[in-house]
């Protein structure tokens, strides 16, 4: 089995390299901060890059969590929700008192561990498509935190809590500032780049994603790594949403729309939908791109619907690359 699984990751690493050299997203990215800079010269600094990482780490942090099940074959359709959940039921806990701010985090995160292995285990023990099951979790997870917050924002969130998301470290060297929340996202980033790439776990992934019964026969406990996925994909939307809560505040819409594009960004960055294919920088590079793009376009000033257009654009051609990669291998 042991020989098995090297051979999975050998080869698994092997694509990974080759996709981050014919990676087409890093030029992608380029181009659309060179547009951004043109319409805003200031974009190119380093105070101006801090403050685009700072307003992209949601999104790139939603995208390294959404990333493990994608690979493994499956979709995420409730992070969205579960990050609307945190934002509120974080102002719910806490009712504005800093000292229940990483009490209400703490249980934050346990409502995500659950939300994440429930997801995993009716996918492998019900044999439920992840796409039913999580579309099932995306609508139980928004009306709980409906009936939570009785349907309008109520609370607030203390300072302490809005720090992950807004605040911003001043007289650094080189850069000027470094906001926290560009420290979560580096966290996350190295935390899924070693997890994906240099753990045994990431080439199973690889493996269940490219072929889940012949990993099954090789001996791979593939209900676990599903699992194991999803529940990553949850603590992902957790802390993206304890970064929107710092940004935003308090709204029953906080996240409605990011699962979305947290699946547009990955394929962006190089994702197959149908699993096996994927790498974290390109997932981030598909993230901060599909940022950029939207900056670009508040910048043309063309109207938000154009926006989600273009991620339906993108979601409906990957799904179509996907397939015919599938049918021609």
């Amino acid at each position: 089995m042991n020989t098995l699984h090297l051979k999975f990751g050998a080869g698994a690493q092997d694509r990974m390299r080759l996709k981050l050299r014919l990676n087409p997203v890093f030029v992608v990215l380029a181009a659309l901060i060179l547009a951004i800079t043109w319409y805003n010269p200031s974009f190119i600094e380093p105070a101006g890059l801090m403050n685009f990482l700072r307003r992209a780490a949601p999104l790139v942090v939603l995208t390294c969590g959404q990333l493990f099940v994608l690979v493994t074959g499956g979709f995420d359709l409730s992070a969205g929700s579960l990050v609307t959940l945190t934002v509120i039921g974080g102002s719910l806990i806490t009712l504005g008192d800093a000292a229940m701010t990483y009490p209400a985090i703490a249980a934050l995160y346990l409502i995500g561990l659950a939300a994440g292995a429930l997801n995993g285990l009716v996918v492998h023990r019900l044999k439920v498509p992840s796409i039913i099951t999580t579309l099932g979790m995306l609508l139980a997870l928004k009306g709980t935190a409906l009936a939570w917050s009785g349907g309008s924002p109520r609370g607030y969130l203390p300072d302490n809590f809005r720090a992950f998301g807004r605040l911003v470290w001043r007289d650094i060297p080189l850069t000027g500032i470094l906001p926290v929340a560009v420290i979560v996202l580096a966290v996350v980033v190295v935390t899924a780049a070693w997890l994906l790439h240099a753990t045994n776990f990431g080439k199973l992934a690889l493996a269940i994603g490219d072929n889940a019964r012949a990993a099954e026969l090789a001996g791979v406990a593939v209900g676990r790594v599903r699992v194991a996925a999803f529940i990553l994909s949850a603590l992902s939307a957790v802390t993206a949403g304890i970064l929107v809560g710092g940004f935003a505040g308090v709204s029953v819409g906080a996240g409605d729309g990011m699962e979305l594009q947290a699946i547009a960004a990955a394929v962006i960055g190089g994702v197959q939908l149908l699993g096996g294919r994927g790498s974290v920088p390109g997932a981030l590079a598909g993230a901060l791109a599909l940022y950029a793009l939207f900056t670009l376009l508040n910048l043309i000033g063309l109207p938000q619907p154009i926006r989600e257009s273009v991620e339906g654009v993108i979601l409906i051609a990957a799904a179509a690359a996907a397939w015919r990669q599938r049918r021609q291998a």
